[in-house]
């Protein structure tokens, strides 16, 4: 039975079924708060072995909305499992799992198969489009496994570690948690808190789902899975940075020059206390006592890259060092979180790489997203912009719900006070009228293409501002509102945060297919992760309106071109925190025309250029900070050389990404360079 019905029905549903089963309903509710507001309801209704889920989520226009129906074994396994229902950005999920005979069968947007079922019952599956209540399943279900480990489907294996007792509220409300780390199911550990009676209370890994009734501790839940992360990961860090007091030396090595766009020749290369402090040409001197020494092999050295379009998170930090990207460009998050995390990792105490700040302010509307700042008024968004200028922010952001009447004071007053202004174009704004204002940027490629193929009034809070790009196809980019445009932002030296590789992720995404350009490292990721890429993010009503999708986004490198023909700055960002994701921006640069050596200048000194850092960084010359990452082969002739990264240095410390993957369940790309001398 698949449920489409509200929370309220599913009750009744239930209730009437107390005849036969002679089971009495127990209903549980959570709330899902970001940045301390309510986003959206979950509502459990079990009457004996059989539960109905409602899961509604409504956040910055968009969110999953599914029903399911689940049976459970004696132990308390899914039997049987039904969603139904829509995913993040509106793509259809009708999804189930059902044991039939001997058999356990399973169909997901991602895939479908069957396995023998088991002497003990049916396997644990995890479900692809499952509301947060199966975590509360998963954590009992894997606290009577050895070593609370257990196989699952369709593969894989989730693990979960006990972390310390909290304490939540005070009085009659204070409730004693039991707090474990979940792996397996998603990219990264999910921090759950269970009561004594080992019911899910809340989650506390990214947004805050929480018991209803509760919501008034948004804030002590938030700083509990902060402290439970920055706990664990600081530990990571302590395994992962090896850091050295005496001169680190790295032998055998090339180095991607990013002025020349070339590769030089073989060279030695001293980094200590954070900064490069010789490089000489090999046959370098013989080994030095003393001194930590590390074989290149002939691999070539290239300077940190950069995602110019980040929303860090605390996990998301290893991922980042794993891929080269030494830098990050914030464009929106929680602001005391984003301040400490900033400070964490430039101090060396967590992994992760340097956090270049952008200030979010987003209007007031029923669809507003909760980062940053709110600002109901015009007076508390300038508040928000000399806030974020104390804080030594870059720029400003401004968002999906701004008045578009406030888009211009905004804009002169970071002026004012020596910020730039970029962002989305506000509904009901168009893209022209926010580089005339004074924006430096427009962010994403489809928020600048969108007015070229909006009706009048349509209104972008919603996924209109994804799905209205279907239009694309149709668009002549010869025509003068797309000439108009181009000429305003040469005009006004404004560049484009493309963000590419989420809009062909998003627009090209096809149920049961490996995304476009994640073939190179999607098997690598754990099972959960991968499932997930497998889907369609839109709901495509027919294979004609499929084929209009990839015939816009054709159009999207189209528009991309002719910006970078034109003179347009262009800015990789990936709106992702994979770090894969940034090596997939850089290929589609690359598939702009561009050489992999001026993709390479763009990611790293360009960028540093930019923001102002480039005495600093985003090359390998001596006095700069050692940021710089080894491949094996030339990345100037191939941008696939990105792949195998052998070893990041950030501010000097040295983590080599095998050692990171391994700790975070993804299977190495290639092996450390050999380190020839120990200090």
């Amino acid at each position: 039975m698949l449920f489409k019905t509200s929370a309220a029905a599913l009750c009744l549903m239930a209730a009437g079924s107390l005849a036969t089963t002679a089971h009495a309903a127990s209903t549980e509710s959570w709330s899902l708060l970001a940045n301390g507001e309510t986003v959206g309801k979950l509502v459990a209704v079990t009457t004996g072995r059989q539960v109905a889920i409602d899961y509604q989520v409504s956040d910055n226009g968009r969110g999953p909305k599914i029903t399911e129906s689940v049976q459970l074994d004696v132990t308390g396994i899914p039997r049987a499992w039904h969603i139904d229902g829509k995913s993040l950005m509106g793509g259809g999920v009708h999804e189930e799992m059902t044991v039939a005979g001997s058999e356990q069968r399973w169909v997901s947007q991602a895939d479908h198969g069957t396995a023998p079922l088991a002497a003990t019952g049916p396997k644990l599956y995890i479900g692809n489009d499952a509301s947060p209540w199966v975590l509360g399943q998963y954590v009992r279900a894997l606290l009577t496994t050895p070593g609370h480990r257990l196989a699952a489907l369709p593969s894989g294996q989730l693990q979960l570690q006990k972390l310390p007792q909290v304490t939540v509220g005070s009085g009659a409300r204070k409730v004693t948690l039991d707090a474990y780390s979940l792996s397996g199911v998603k990219l990264t550990p999910q921090l759950l808190l269970m009561d004594r009676e080992q019911r899910l209370f809340a989650e506390v890994s990214d947004n805050l789902l929480v018991r209803a009734g509760y919501e008034d501790q948004a804030q002590a839940l938030q700083k509990i899975g902060e402290a439970l992360t920055v706990q664990r990961l600081a530990a990571l860090q302590a395994t992962l940075a090896h850091k050295y007091t005496a001169p680190l030396r790295i032998r055998r090595v090339h180095i991607f020059d990013p002025a020349t766009e070339r590769s030089g020749g073989l060279v030695s290369v001293v980094v200590f206390d954070g900064h490069i402090a010789t490089i000489e040409p090999e046959p370098s001197a013989a080994p030095v006592a003393g001194q930590t020494e590390i074989d290149g092999e002939g691999g070539t050295l290239v300077a940190g890259l950069h995602d110019m379009h980040a929303h860090n998170t605390y996990w998301g930090g290893l991922f980042y060092l794993a891929a080269g990207v030494t830098t990050t460009r914030d464009m929106g998050n929680d602001n005391a979180r984003l301040l400490a995390m900033s400070a964490q990792q430039d101090a060396g105490v967590l992994p992760g790489p340097r956090i270049v700040r952008a200030g979010f302010i987003e209007g007031r509307s029923a669809q507003s997203a909760r980062d940053g700042f709110i600002a109901g008024t015009l007076e508390e968004g300038l508040r928000a912009v000399r806030w974020y200028g104390d804080r030594d922010y870059i720029q400003i952001k401004l968002y999906n719900s701004m008045n578009p009447d406030w888009v211009k004071p905004l804009v002169a007053e970071a002026h004012r006070i020596g910020m730039r202004a970029v962002g989305h174009v506000p509904a009901f704004s168009t893209a022209d009228r926010v580089l005339e204002e004074g924006f430096d940027e427009v962010t994403h490629i489809n928020q600048l293409m969108l007015q070229w193929v909006l009706a009048p009034g349509e209104d972008t809070r919603t996924p209109l501002r994804l799905t209205a790009m279907a239009r694309a196809a149709d668009l002549d980019l010869n025509s003068a509102p797309v000439r108009h445009t181009v000429a305003l932002m040469q005009q006004h030296h404004a560049g484009l945060d493309t963000t590419i590789s989420i809009v062909e992720q998003l627009m090209l995404s096809r149920a049961g297919q490996v995304p476009a350009g994640q073939a190179a490292w999607l098997d690598h990721m754990p099972i959960g992760f991968q499932r997930y890429r497998k889907r369609s993010f839109i709901n495509f009503k027919d294979d004609a309106e499929s084929t209009r999708y990839n015939q816009a986004f054709a159009k999207v490198m189209d528009t991309l071109r002719l910006l970078h023909k034109e003179g347009i700055a262009l800015w990789p960002g990936t709106d992702d925190s994979t770090g894969f994701s940034v090596h997939r921006e850089l290929e589609l640069y690359g598939q702009l025309g561009m050489t992999p050596g001026e993709v390479l200048r763009i990611a790293t000194l360009d960028c540093d250029r930019y923001m102002r850092r480039d005495q600093q960084y985003g090359s390998i010359e001596r006095g700069k900070r050692a940021d710089f990452f080894l491949v094996p082969t030339d990345p100037a002739k191939s941008l696939d050389a990105l792949h195998t990264i052998r070893m990041v240095l950030k501010d000097g410390a040295v983590y080599y990404p095998s050692e990171i993957y391994s700790v975070l369940g993804v299977a190495p790309f290639i092996d450390a360079p050999p380190v020839i001398a120990q200090q």
